[in-house]
């Protein structure tokens, strides 16, 4: 039986906070790379679960219960079979030659005088067929490196474009860990989450592409990789098939099964090699699968002693005072305690995990579409994320550009447009979706 609202309920999400963010700055102070990624966030989490079950009031066996309980919650179990095969698909997609295919698609059709801004676009694409933003950066880094040395181009400058496009694919991806959380969360379609998304996301690219325009950088032809442009089709496939409303568990077999093909028939890619891609894919998802299992049962324990009650009432009343409009307010409450909470962990999927049931509550409050807290949930943690100095993105492309993160996250223009066309449609875009509209969930 869940408790009354309780500020104490809190401590345990207060103590991994802690950890974690406190890790994180003493390695930054002394000098170590990645500094808040030192601290896997599965093991910071362990004793805020000590925590948790500690200081609540039931029996020690139904402590235990409501903790597995919420590990073995339906959304959580689904959300890491969602990763499971979204990690599938990038790794067997990029060892067939996906990755270089969808950089030299987008190199062939570039001009010069259009680098910037082409850039991001690439990088957008890229990102939203991969799904990650840090596989993005991995992949055009080496490549935008060479042609911004090549074309003279500020390096911090162009370091934030390739942030920004892949913040956008982050943040719109049907495959991206972001994108399952969110939906996942608030209890939505994928394909509906992302034509909520599109109608904020695609304005704020096109503003940050017409301010990229501006910017000269002169008539170099940029090098373009060798790749077979054939291999590109298996991530237009999956958009495709996403955006049609195909069950995500459907698109993402078919996306791995067509990847292979096409590797099998272009690049002699081998049946071994595709089980242990696979594998490999699986494996590069342990750290979020295990955060996310541990973080259901966490909030199963905060969720029955009163914490989530409380958070709810906080921020419900702190809107309520600003806002008359009720989906205006949740609108609100949920991208301030999203944006909050992305400063304190400086990981935009562990904070849609944190801040989901919240967020959901306040939707729900506020008579919210389920599609339009997923898009806001989603939209202001990878704002945060991108332009935060200490965020992996900044720290990555510092480090290979031989920059200081703060140099990078002060250029992702993307990041800091995207906020503010979010935030210019909650208060002029009246009224909102209410729940009533959508339809029900089936993926």
């Amino acid at each position: 039986m869940t408790e009354a609202a309780s500020a104490r309920a809190l401590l345990p999400l207060g103590l991994f906070l802690a950890l974690f963010v406190g890790a994180g700055i003493y390695f930054q102070l002394t000098g170590v790379d990645m500094a808040f990624y030192q601290l896997a966030s599965p093991v910071a989490i362990l004793p805020a679960i000590i925590l948790a079950v500690l200081l609540s009031k039931q029996a020690f066996e139904e402590r235990i219960n409501t903790f597995v309980a919420g590990v073995g919650d339906r959304n959580i179990v689904t959300m890491c079979m969602i990763y499971l095969l979204a990690g599938a698909f990038s790794t067997v997609a990029a060892a067939t030659g996906g990755v270089d295919a969808m950089v030299a698609l987008g190199l062939h059709v570039i001009p010069a005088s259009f680098l910037l801004p082409g850039l991001f676009i690439i990088a957008a694409v890229v990102s939203t067929a991969m799904g990650t933003s840090m596989g993005t950066l991995g992949a055009l880094a080496p490549v935008a490196l060479g042609l911004g040395q090549a074309s003279g181009i500020d390096l911090p400058l162009l370091a934030g474009v390739l942030v920004s496009g892949a913040m956008f694919g982050d943040n719109l991806s049907i495959i991206s860990d972001t994108t399952i959380a969110a939906t996942r969360t608030q209890g939505c379609n994928m394909s509906d989450k992302f034509k909520a998304n599109l109608k904020i996301s695609i304005p704020a690219a096109i503003i940050t592409i017409l301010w990229l325009v501006s910017y000269d950088t002169g008539a170099t032809p940029p090098k373009i990789p060798d790749a077979n442009l054939w291999l590109s089709l298996p991530y237009f496939f999956i958009i495709v098939l996403a955006v049609m409303g195909l069950n995500v568990f459907a698109v993402l077999t078919l996306g791995i099964i067509l990847a292979a093909a096409f590797g099998m028939v272009t690049v002699d890619y081998q049946w071994v090699a595709f089980s242990q891609d696979i594998y490999k894919g699986f494996a590069s998802m342990q750290e979020i699968f295990l955060l996310s299992l541990l973080i259901g049962g966490l909030s199963a324990l905060i969720r029955q002693q009163g914490g989530l009650k409380f958070l709810a009432s906080s921020v419900g009343n702190v809107t309520k005072r600003l806002f008359k409009h009720p989906q205006q307010r949740a609108a609100f409450g949920v991208a301030g305690l999203t944006g909050l909470t992305n400063f304190a962990v400086a990981n935009n999927t562990v904070t849609i995990l944190l801040s989901g049931e919240v967020s959901k509550r306040l939707a729900e409050e506020g008579n919210l579409a389920p599609r339009q807290s997923a898009s806001l949930l989603d939209i202001f943690a990878c704002v945060v994320q991108g332009a935060l100095p200490y965020g992996a993105q900044a720290l990555f492309m510092g480090a290979s550009f031989g920059l200081t993160p703060i140099q990078v996250s002060v250029n992702t223009g993307y990041c800091f447009i995207l906020g503010a066309v979010a935030l210019a449609m909650i208060i002029w875009r009246k009224p909102l979706e209410g729940r009533e509209k959508l339809e029900p969930s089936t993926s």
